[in-house]
């Protein structure tokens, strides 16, 4: 069982607003410690941090989400404590350098300060989930929001539907902050984690970047900004110029080819199987995670079909190995064969040879 450690980094200098940190940190313990996934998780903390502090926890700790609660300044940088106990401040530009070194162990880091999607959006140059603050909130709204993740997390829920279930703890107390939070995501695509982060070289009809986020690495995954609930995004493509070379050999669509609606129905029909079945948390998440980046491209003007047969080839890997649930496995079959007529041989090749083992 892989367990994810939670490092919680706290600081409320002397010479700012004092916030109810110790509540906040003693809420998330006591959210995970009800969690029925509790044993999959690890709590850290450390308080009133200095600029030193962070540098040795992220190394002592190794730790897979990062959660930082005290204040924010914008694009004058996160609020830190200094030797007396006063503030220092860290810009954005010195966080992203920081967070790049450990891009292949944190998953997620969530800045729970005023003012902090500016420096979400430069973590989020090499992190794949960051959630920030796009304007100031309030102690108790910030709490709520903590809680809910957590709650969520615990649950075994993605990181998104976490952000989601944090946003809808703000509404559910009628605080008027549910649309404060904000997150930057894309899942992770196992097969993109030892990747070397090398320039795009897609071109722009293959997907489209988010306005407000910095470019991010090319990690074959889905690329989203949400804020309040509303979702921004395109697509990325783990699979580089070989998604036009591919895309020429596909074979011309015939009458017994199902429509891109009926494929994207197929879709909707395999995630209401994988959802509702008996599967371990981490194969659930990662076999979703893959058929929603396939999802996310078929619904687009012209589907890059290379890359949706790549991510839904990965999905199909996932359930072909969760041994613990074969009928998933069985049932998902017949329908991928017919998505894989609308793809066309050519490029489904890889697809088709696991379906057919």
């Amino acid at each position: 069982m892989t367990i994810k450690k939670i490092l919680i980094l706290s600081a409320n200098p002397k010479d700012t607003n004092k916030l109810r940190l110790d509540e906040e940190v003693r809420n998330i313990q006591a959210a995970l410690k009800r969690a029925k996934n509790r044993e999959q998780f690890e709590i850290v903390t450390e308080w009133a941090v200095r600029v030193e502090d962070l540098r040795r926890a992220l190394l002592d700790h190794q730790p897979t989400i990062v959660h930082f609660s005290g204040h924010g300044l914008g694009t004058t940088g996160l609020i830190l404590e200094n030797n007396l106990g006063k503030r220092q401040l860290v810009s954005s530009e010195s966080l992203a350098r920081l967070f790049k070194l450990f891009q292949k162990k944190i998953e997620c880091v969530l800045l729970n300060a005023c003012y902090s999607e500016v420096q979400a959006d430069a973590i989020y140059q090499h992190i794949d989930c960051v959630i920030g603050m796009n304007r100031s909130i309030g102690d108790v709204a910030a709490m709520e929001f903590s809680v809910g993740f957590y709650d969520a997390l615990g649950a075994g829920n993605s990181y998104d539907d976490c952000f989601e279930v944090g946003c809808a703890s703000i509404d559910l107390e009628g605080i008027p902050e549910s649309e404060t939070p904000v997150l930057k995501f894309r899942p992770r695509l196992p097969q993109a984690l030892d990747q070397e982060t090398e320039p795009q070289t897609n071109t722009e009809e293959d997907y489209t970047m988010p306005e407000k986020n910095s470019q991010p690495r090319n990690n074959g995954g889905i690329t989203q900004s949400v804020s309040g609930g509303t979702v921004h995004g395109g697509m990325q493509s783990a699979i580089g110029n070989s998604n036009q070379q591919t895309m020429t050999t596909q074979a011309a669509p015939t009458a017994k080819q199902p429509t891109k609606e009926e494929v994207i129905q197929m879709l909707a029909e395999i995630e209401q199987m994988i959802s509702s079945a008996e599967l371990p948390t981490d194969t659930k998440q990662e076999a979703i995670m893959y058929l929603g980046a396939a999802k996310i491209a078929t619904v687009k003007a012209e589907p890059n079909k290379a890359l949706i047969a790549s991510n839904l080839g990965g999905m199909a890997e996932t359930l072909q190995n969760a041994s613990q649930n074969k009928t998933l496995w069985e049932k998902a079959k017949p329908v991928l064969l017919k998505v894989t007529d609308w793809l066309g041989q050519a490029v489904a090749g890889s697809l088709l040879g696991i379906l057919v083992k």
